[in-house]
């Protein structure tokens, strides 16, 4: 099975579930079904994730110090703008436009 890490937001979505999870398992609510479907959907994250973290530990603390992994999504080849081989910038207008929508919207209800 190929390896990868996990994309931008799908790693959004497990920082917003950690939250919930912690609490849970601290509360006592281990055996509880919410406990488990945030599980699943953790497990189901993880299948295909592998690399190396390094993590530092002082008083108590635990911070990652490094990562990586041999199948990584990050690519220097790929987070230039400047690069019209790797992305053109008219890709980004119709997205542009959709996101300041609900913005023109909003003016046109004040004007």
């Amino acid at each position: 099975m190929e390896s990868i890490t996990l994309d931008r937001e799908a790693m959004h979505l497990k920082d917003e579930l950690m939250p919930r999870y912690a609490k849970l398992v601290y509360n006592g609510f281990w055996f509880a079904p919410e406990r488990e479907m945030i599980q699943a959907a953790i497990d189901k994250s993880q299948e295909r994730v592998s690399g190396t973290v390094r993590v530092k530990l002082y008083k108590g603390m635990a911070t990652v110090v490094g990562r990586k992994s041999e199948q990584s999504l990050y690519s220097l080849d790929h987070v230039t703008f400047e690069d019209d081989q790797v992305y053109d910038q008219r890709d980004a207008e119709g997205f542009i436009k959709l996101q300041a929508l609900r913005l023109r919207l909003a003016k046109a209800l004040r004007d």
